[in-house]
This record gives C-alpha cells, structure tokens and sequence, in this order.
C-alpha cells in the first residue's frame, strides 16, 4: 500500500483502538477513549464520520449500527512515522533514533534480547 495517511492524534487514538479490537462501533470506541478523557459521543462519532470520509476507516452500514474497520494496518502507519522521525527529527540517522529511545525509555530484558536478534540478522545479510 503505497497511500500516505496522516491521522490527527485524536485520530491515531481512535485507530489504535480499532487495531486492538480489528473492528468496533462508535459507541464501543467512545467507552474505550471516555476511559482517559471527558469528551461527548457527538465528538466521537463526528471524528469517525471525517476519518471515513478521509478513507483511514471502512465502515459497514449493513446493520442499523455501523462497523467500524482500520483501511491500514497499525504496522504501516508505524512505517510511515518512522521513517518521517528519521528524516526530519534524527537527519535521516537510526542511530540516533535508537539512541534516544533507549536512553530515554528502559528496555525489558525481552525487549533487548528481540533487539540483539534483530542486529544479528542484520549483521548477517
């Protein structure tokens, strides 16, 4: 899928939501996001209606209440993200974006090992 996206952050919040749920209705969304921060349904339902019209979700209008679906999967807008810190926060260097993240953030003994196989794979190409 070669489209950029570009979801607002309230959007990114409804769609992460959507990714870990593969679909849901407005009403079931507005629950998850009413959990964090006081906003009405009519916000949340208008921000569905945009972000189906800008194409980030499909919605199923074959029953009464709609179905909500993610158009992309969460891997390409983390793609997308990256490569866009890259270029414009880190001057197109991993390093340095790898550098940060995990000075600033602690790893999981998981999180390390998964990083230490990543750069033996790489290492080995």
């Amino acid at each position: 899928m070669s489209k950029v996206f570009k979801p607002t952050e309230s959007e990114l919040e409804i769609l992460s939501i959507l990714w870990e749920k593969e679909n849901a209705t407005v009403r079931e969304v507005h629950e998850i996001i009413h959990l964090t921060k006081e906003v009405g349904y009519t916000t949340t339902l208008k921000l569905m209606q945009i972000m189906h019209e800008k194409g980030l979700v499909s919605r199923n209008e074959s029953a009464k209440t709609h179905i909500y679906t993610p158009s992309f999967e969460k891997e390409k807008a983390q793609e997308q993200y990256v490569g866009k810190m890259i270029r414009t926060l880190f001057s197109g260097s991993t390093s340095q974006l790898v550098m940060q993240a995990l000075g600033n953030h602690k790893p999981t003994n998981a999180d390390l090992t998964e990083i230490k196989k990543l750069i033996e794979q790489l290492e080995s190409k």
